[in-house]
This record gives structure tokens, C-alpha cells and sequence, in this order.
């Protein structure tokens, strides 16, 4: 993929995987970290090229699109260390206000597979360099068929024995899920452990006391990040709680335009 006139760059991208974005949350791997030492870690633990597990050039923005990285997988590539600043400032920008819909990225990982730079040095300033790696960016991503992501939350549920078929009702009706169910020895008390969309969270509790008389005591914490139903690329899909239609929803909050970018506006220019 050709970056701009003077200068060329092929690039990819792939998704680096769930378990490792948590490991990037939970501070197991992190920007900080001996480059050898992470680079061991990639290549035991998540069977990375342990010569491209070294030569990591930047996470996502901090910190909530740290869970994005720029591979060097390049060899033999002239002054390409003079643009890495220029680059690894456009990514950050890049994973912390995404094309979809303005929100931040996860689990993208960018390589640089090659790049043929202009001799001339005022060809490979930031004016030429940051604009074009962030197209470069955008188009991998919408060429990598993306999925839009939803936080979840756990819920602990404690309820009269008798009123659990209310609890399963109400997690129905909201896109949860139950993951572990548990009576309490000696009490006619059930602990119900799921899974809730933090989307569908509004109003929960009382949906939830309504379909239970009143005998439900939920506790809601943050869980993970988990995929939203539907193709978000996918204009005819019309239900409300599905991924296009919840991006034109935030386009329009947030003043956007109502329309997804195309992979074909950025091929075009490039």
C-alpha cells in the first residue's frame, strides 16, 4: 500500500488476540518492560517471531488503547528510524479516536513489512509522514474486516429460590448471559453469577426488582470487553442493539459524518 508520492511503505495488520490485550491491561507486558524480556514473553507465550517481539515500536494511546502495537517487520530499510516519531505520534492518535466511530482501538497490531523513503529529508518530515501513516492505518483496519466492541459487566445476583426464574427472565430480555448458579446451604437464597452488556445496564435493577417482587440484590462490576452482535460494515442490518446501528448512533452524538469510511476512499489516494 503506497503511502504518498515521494514514499513508499507496504503495511499489515492482524489482531494481536484477547488474551494478550488483557495481559497488556493487567501490566504483564508493557511499554516499560527490557525489550528482550517482553520480547522472550511474546515468543514463549504467545508464539511471536521472537526477532519482531524486539522491535515493538509503540503501544495504543494510554491507557485505554494500550492494547494496540506498530511491529517493525522491515530489513534493510534506509533512514527508516527518522520517521519512527512521526509514526509512532500518528498511531497514537490513530487507536485513541478509531475511524468506526470515533472511539478507541483494541487488539489491532500494525506491521510495517517494508518502506522506501525519499533521499531528501524535507520529504520525511512530520507534514508528510503523519498524514499518511494515518490513512495507511485506517485502510489496514477497514481492509481487516473490524468488529466493534462492547464492555460487559459481572453481575452478582442473591434471590429467594423461588424468584430465580425472574432473574433469568430479566438477563434474557437484556442480551445477558447466566455464567454460574449456586444455593446458599441452610438459606432459601440463590447467588446467580452473568454476564450484562454495559449497554443494556440502564435500568436493569429495576426491571430486575419488578420481575422478582422485589427479592433481587444485584452488585454490577466491570468484567471485559467482548463482541457486539452483527457486521458493523453491514448498512441493511436494522436491529437497534446490533454493531452499525449502535456506530450511527455515536456518529451522530458525537457530530460526525453518518456514514462509515470506505476502504476504497483511502485506496483510491494512495
Amino acid at each position: 500500500m503506497e503511502a504518498v508520492v515521494s514514499t513508499q511503505s507496504t503495511w499489515g495488520a492482524n489482531p494481536l488476540g484477547e488474551e494478550l490485550c488483557q495481559a497488556i491491561d493487567q501490566g504483564d507486558i508493557s511499554p516499560t518492560q527490557d525489550f528482550k524480556i517482553r520480547g522472550r514473553t511474546l515468543a514463549d507465550d504467545y508464539d511471536w517471531d521472537i526477532g519482531e517481539a524486539r522491535k515493538i515500536w509503540t503501544f495504543g494511546c494510554p491507557p485505554d488503547a494500550l492494547g494496540n502495537m506498530v511491529v517493525d517487520c522491515a530489513k534493510g530499510v534506509q533512514f527508516l528510524n527518522e520517521i519512527k516519531d512521526h509514526v509512532v505520534n500518528a498511531f497514537m492518535n490513530f487507536t485513541g479516536e478509531g475511524p468506526l466511530c470515533g472511539d478507541v482501538l483494541r487488539g489491532c497490531r500494525f506491521n510495517i513489512d517494508d518502506v522506501t523513503l525519499h533521499a531528501d529529508t524535507i520529504h520525511r518530515g512530520a507534514g508528510q509522514i503523519m498524514p499518511a501513516a494515518r490513512k495507511v492505518f485506517i485502510a489496514c483496519l477497514l481492509a481487516g474486516t473490524p468488529k466493534l466492541m462492547e464492555p460487559y459487566y459481572i453481575v452478582d445476583i442473591i434471590v429467594p429460590t423461588m424468584a430465580v426464574s425472574g432473574v433469568y427472565s430479566t438477563l434474557n430480555a437484556r442480551r445477558g448471559e447466566v455464567h454460574s448458579m449456586e444455593e446458599r446451604p441452610g438459606t432459601p437464597l440463590t447467588q446467580i453469577k452473568g454476564y450484562l452488556p454495559v449497554l443494556e445496564s440502564f435500568g436493569f435493577v429495576a426491571l430486575l426488582r419488578k420481575n422478582t417482587g422485589g427479592q433481587a440484590f444485584p452488585q454490577l462490576k466491570f468484567s471485559h470487553w467482548g463482541l457486539m452482535n452483527g457486521d458493523p460494515m453491514d448498512e441493511e442490518d436494522t436491529k437497534e442493539s446490533n454493531a452499525y446501528q449502535q456506530i450511527m448512533s455515536s456518529r451522530k452524538r458525537k457530530g460526525l459524518k453518518m456514514a462509515i469510511p470506505k476502504f476504497a476512499d483511502y485506496y483510491d489516494r494512495i
